[in-house]
């Protein structure tokens, strides 16, 4: 980043923007891709990284109802935790 007192050059918000757009799955890529405004992509990204927020809660959810239902010593669980590991 550009040490000239916190300022942000216009080439260093176009590489940032290339970085969010290359984080972004296909089809938001393409659709950030379309429209050229940063503050777009920048909806975009949150929007994305909220998806990812409820996905990791979904399925965490569905790991705890699942051990739940499992012998602490069974091979299942032992898999389980290893992978979590």
């Amino acid at each position: 980043m550009s040490s000239r007192r916190g300022r942000i050059t216009d080439e260093e918000i176009n590489e940032l923007i290339s970085k969010l757009q290359a984080l972004l799955p296909e089809s938001s890529r393409r659709r950030a891709a379309s429209r050229s405004s940063a503050s777009k992509l920048l909806k975009e990204t949150c929007g994305y990284i909220k998806s990812l927020h409820q996905e990791v809660d979904d399925l965490s959810d569905r790991l705890s109802e699942l051990m739940s239902t499992l012998d602490d010593n069974s091979p299942q669980a032992e898999i389980i935790r290893s992978l979590l590991r």
